[in-house]
């Protein structure tokens, strides 16, 4: 696991030394900068396989007409490399990144898709003049790119790309848009005007000065004849393979565990592909209704590890946000907080940790598809019945600090309703509604930016995520959206800037084709999130801990802004702020602000949002 970046143009070594210098948190072991005529490559190492120095990069082939950097794991490497080497070619290193460049100079393009594994990879052709980017199939691995003049700059992160002399930082008002509807900045749009993050399962070439991309994996569906007991059993097959092969590590592993179905399912995979005791994490909250150690507790007696366990408060939060540059684009999810904060408690012990990320977008898991249930049977209610009596009822319900409190729930569930259905899920998942938005812009930066499409990457990929179902097709879309830019996103900067790496069973290609060719109904049935799952781990964990009501990763936030962050969200949310910045309509913040610490409304999500950015503001462009 490490940090990429380069360019092909203009640019020096000293470029290349601020862009890399800009992400060593990714890796501290150590780094390289390679440069010849207008190319330049550079790398930070964190050491997991193959300790060597055998696994510096950049990474060339013999004969140095194929130059590499690369930030990943691909669990199928030895497989690849046994192949490579039955055809002729030797080896210096036991590196994955040593198989890619010769899997490269044998196949060309084509080699990605043989790729099973998280990646971003940089790799110039010099023999054809040819710069590749490519990024892995779930979009696990991060990489940004953009061209100024005639030069490409490319990077793990945008403080990479903001260290070349070429940059130009311009705010991406139809980025910042995006941000507020989705609590994060939508694949391939960045929050800076030219740069992007590109797409996943693709890979770009740049050659005499011109861009193509291409497309080597695609999302489908395709509901096979199985039965529910053989479903299960490939299941387990999947899984157990998929965890086995995240195993592979010449440095200490563990598993970050919540007590929720999806990390206790590694969990007790991982334990059961190891002869010693596994090393478990988890944070807890003094809030009981966000606090879940308990059951982690319980899930690490049961499997015999060896747990961990940190305490998150409201202190931590503000120490965090106020010191740690954790973000370079703006992110609405304060769960990146704990996520962060559990990173660095591990990182005490490990230098690698499993993760259940995928569990909720593979099986349905979150609770947005049993309100899809409940959507279809609420709009056959007559529509006069629903205004004038049951929403009026719903309004009336107080809103409490609880996580994900009743009230709070069936106002979100109503407002979501309104508009077009594709993008319902989005609607409640996110904070801001057009009309909430026309009120908090500007006038001026509104008439500019209101027109356009936010929902365009919805659009996108329901036309092109192949799936008869249409609600096999919206788990592709949290797959592409939420899962990719939201959650991916969170776990990788919380990891990384803890120079940790985060692996993801659940996001093994081969057990996604599988989990998407099994029919909607073994993921949701009735009400029953990710049943198949259940059925698989009933046996294997207690029923409290398969059968119990999903909560989230979230924090008290709601209750921490009426007190210990109060002070916090008002000065940076301050009037003097919000016009000097002039995006804004400080009256709008004012009365968010007012109703939430006079506990009127719970305003958690549009408040935090708004203090992200603003955070993010302050560092990056002011």
């Amino acid at each position: 696991m490490c940090g990429i970046a380069g360019y092909v143009g203009k640019g020096n070594r000293e470029d290349l030394e601020n862009m890399i210098s800009a992400i060593k948190h990714r890796g501290p072991d150590n780094d390289g900068v390679f440069l010849v005529g207008n190319v330049g490559l550079a790398h930070a190492r964190l050491s997991i396989i193959d300790l060597s120095e055998w696994g510096r990069q950049p990474m060339f082939n013999n004969d140095k007409t194929i130059g590499i950097v690369f930030n990943g794991e691909i669990y199928n490497f030895e497989e690849l490399r046994n192949e490579l080497v039955r055809i002729g070619y030797k080896f210096k290193s036991n590196t994955d990144t040593e198989m890619i460049i010769y899997l490269y100079e044998k196949f060309g393009e084509s080699c990605f898709e043989k790729l099973n594994g998280m990646f971003a990879i940089g790799l110039y052709d010099f023999r054809l003049r040819k710069l590749i980017l490519a990024r892995d199939k779930m979009g696990k691995k991060p990489l940004y790119w953009g061209i100024f003049g005639n030069t490409l700059i490319f990077g793990s992160e945008l403080k990479a790309i903001m260290g070349h002399r070429v940059f130009k930082k311009e705010l991406n008002l139809e980025a910042v848009n995006k941000y507020l509807t989705y609590e994060y900045v939508p694949t391939p749009h960045s929050i800076f005007k030219n740069i992007y993050k590109l797409e996943p399962a693709s890979y770009l070439v740049y050659q005499n000065k011109e861009i193509k991309k291409t497309k080597f994996w695609e999302i489908e569906f395709n509901d096979s004849d199985i039965s529910l007991d053989e479903a299960i059993a490939r299941l387990d097959e999947k899984i157990n393979e998929s965890v086995r092969l995240r195993m592979v590590s010449d440095v200490p592993l563990g598993v970050f565990l919540s007590g929720g179905l999806d990390s206790s399912t590694i969990a007790y995979y991982a334990q059961k592909n190891s002869s010693r005791k596994i090393k478990t994490f988890s944070v807890s909250f003094e809030e009981k209704s966000f606090d879940e150690s308990k059951y982690a507790q319980k899930v690490s007696d049961i499997l015999g590890t060896e747990h961990h366990n940190q305490l998150l408060t409201a202190n931590n939060l503000i120490e965090t946000i106020s010191t740690t540059d954790l973000i370079d684009e703006p992110i609405g999810d304060a769960s990146i907080v704990p996520t962060y904060l559990l990173s660095k408690h591990a990182r005490n012990y490990v230098i690698v940790a499993l993760g259940g990320d995928g569990g909720d977008e593979l099986f349905a898991g979150y609770p947005t598809f049993q309100a899809g249930v409940l959507a279809d049977i609420y709009e056959k209610i007559p529509a006069l019945v629903r205004k004038n009596f049951l929403e009026k009822i719903i309004h009336k319900i107080p809103e409490t600090d609880n996580n994900f409190s009743l009230g709070f729930k069936l106002k979100t569930f109503v407002k979501g309703m309104s508009g077009d259905k594709n993008y319902r899920h989005h609607r409640w998942l996110g904070s801001f509604y057009k009309e909430e938005k026309e009120k908090l812009f500007k006038r001026e930066i509104w008439n500019e930016i209101g027109t356009k499409k936010y929902f365009e990457e919805i659009d996108y990929y329901l036309k092109n995520i192949k799936a008869e179902d249409c609600r096999n097709k919206m788990l592709g879309l949290y797959m592409r959206t939420y899962l990719m830019d939201g959650v991916l996103v969170k776990a990788d900067r919380a990891s990384m800037k803890n120079s940790m790496e985060v692996r993801s069973p659940f996001l093994d290609p081969n057990l996604v084709e599988f989990a998407n060719s099994l029919p909607f109904p073994f993921k949701l049935k009735g009400f029953t999130t990710k049943y198949i799952l259940k059925k698989l781990m009933e046996d294997k964990l207690p029923r409290n801990i398969v059968y119990r009501k999903k909560k989230g990763f979230g924090i008290p936030l709601s209750s921490w802004l009426r007190n210990e962050l109060k002070k916090f969200c008002d000065g940076m949310l301050s009037e003097e702020k919000i016009k000097k910045q002039g995006l804004f309509n400080y009256d709008y913040i004012a009365r968010l602000k007012h109703e939430h610490f006079n506990v009127n409304k719970d305003n958690r999500k549009k408040l935090w949002t708004l203090m992200a950015f603003m955070i993010w503001y302050e560092k990056y462009i002011r």
